[in-house]
Parts: structure tokens; C-alpha cells; sequence
């Protein structure tokens, strides 16, 4: 469910890819089981190929990794979250478009 510049986050690396990255990071909450999170895969691909060497851009399963999901406060899917030094910046919840994406990447460059 991930191209080439999509990374998968885990419990495991969670911390050491995310809040610890000098980078911003998006983070797609999502299911196998979610038709939008479905639906807006090909357009997370494409942020993380146009934003390749400026930020990060992962997917976060929450059935695998309920524990984030709980942290993190996720109730519907899909959810895009911005972190930046460790915090989450931004949040859309729900199906989106690469504009509304992109413009809230390029806000914490």
C-alpha cells in the first residue's frame, strides 16, 4: 500500500522517524479495510515523491498499531497528520486533496 517515498511507521520506529526527525513528517493514519484511505493513496504517493528531499511521508496502520492510533487521539480515518520538532502541527481527518496537503506541508518548511 506504500511507493517508493512512503515510509511505514510502527510502533517501533514511531518515535525515531517521527518526532525525532529534523524533517516534517505526514503521517497517513489509515486500514486496509477504509475505501477513502484507499482512495487517497495514489495522492499521499505523490506528496512523498514531490516532497522526497524536503519532508517525510508515512503510513501509520491503525489496526496494527492501535496504541499511536489511541495516542494520537485518531477516531476516523483517514487521518493526515502534520508533526514538526515532535508535535503535531496540522491534522485533516477524512478524504482530501493534494492541494490541501501540499499547502500544509509547505506551511512548516
Amino acid at each position: 500500500m506504500a511507493g517508493n517515498h512512503i515510509m511505514e511507521f510502527t510502533e517501533q520506529n514511531f518515535d525515531e522517524q517521527v518526532l525525532k526527525s529534523a524533517k516534517p513528517v505526514l503521517v497517513d493514519f489509515w486500514a486496509p479495510w477504509c475505501a477513502p484511505c484507499r482512495m487517497m493513496a495514489p495522492t499521499v504517493d505523490a506528496v512523498a515523491a514531490e516532497y522526497a528531499d524536503r519532508a517525510v511521508v508515512g503510513k501509520l496502520n491503525v489496526d496494527d498499531h492501535q496504541s499511536l492510533a489511541t495516542r494520537y487521539n485518531i477516531r476516523g480515518i483517514p487521518a493526515l497528520l502534520l508533526f514538526k520538532d515532535g508535535q503535531v502541527r496540522e491534522q485533516v481527518v477524512g478524504a482530501t486533496s493534494k492541494d490541501v496537503i501540499t499547502k500544509m506541508i509547505e506551511k512548516h518548511l
